[in-house]
């Protein structure tokens, strides 16, 4: 299985290659994730559940980091086993560049996949890891606006368009506008 693609993020680069090498971060928006611990420098071990069509199973396995750029880029590994529902091993390249709005995040994913899982075809595999994709950006997008807020609308720098938002959420409250009492 081949993948690739990219994402833009309403984050700086910085706040990005922080969240992208923080275990807890990615556990929470692996989908299905249970376990994301470091066992060493650019070392983890996760424990996942997996659903392929039919087959489900809880993968364990491991992840290594190299070719580390911060902030701009890493290579990882990958390999896990489910058991009888088989077997995942593969590669993926991250890349972050800044953008004038936060930043794009590339990827590409080569992945290979054998067991009970293997048997269930190409188009239904290619399926659920492009969903396990989507879910991932999903939840990493809501905890990045959980832990740095709302992104700003393009060409808005950061804090005029926090101010702008606080302005609109007044004036729709009712605050800011002069009574006719008030004016002379």
């Amino acid at each position: 299985m081949d993948m690739q693609g990219s994402r833009p993020l309403g984050v700086t680069q910085q706040q990005a290659w922080e969240a992208l090498n923080d275990p807890e971060t990615l556990k929470r928006c692996l989908p299905g994730c249970d376990k994301f611990e470091a066992t060493g420098e650019g070392q983890y071990t996760v424990t996942m559940a997996v659903k392929v069509g039919p087959v489900s199973a809880k993968f364990a396995g491991k992840v290594t980091l190299s070719d580390i750029q911060p902030p701009e880029s890493y290579r990882l590994s990958f390999e896990g086993q489910g058991g009888v529902a088989g077997f995942g091993k593969g590669a993926s390249s991250v890349s972050l560049a800044p953008t004038d709005t936060g930043c794009t995040l590339s990827y590409t994913v080569q992945a290979q996949v054998g067991g009970k899982i293997a048997q269930l075809g190409q188009r239904l595999i290619d399926g659920a890891a492009k969903s396990m994709a989507d879910d991932f950006f999903k939840r990493f997008d809501a905890e990045m606006q959980r832990l740095h807020g709302v992104p700003p609308a393009a060409g808005e720098p950061a804090e005029e368009a926090k101010t702008g938002a606080v302005a609109g959420l007044m004036q729709k409250m009712g605050f800011g506008k002069k009574d006719k009492s008030e004016e002379g």
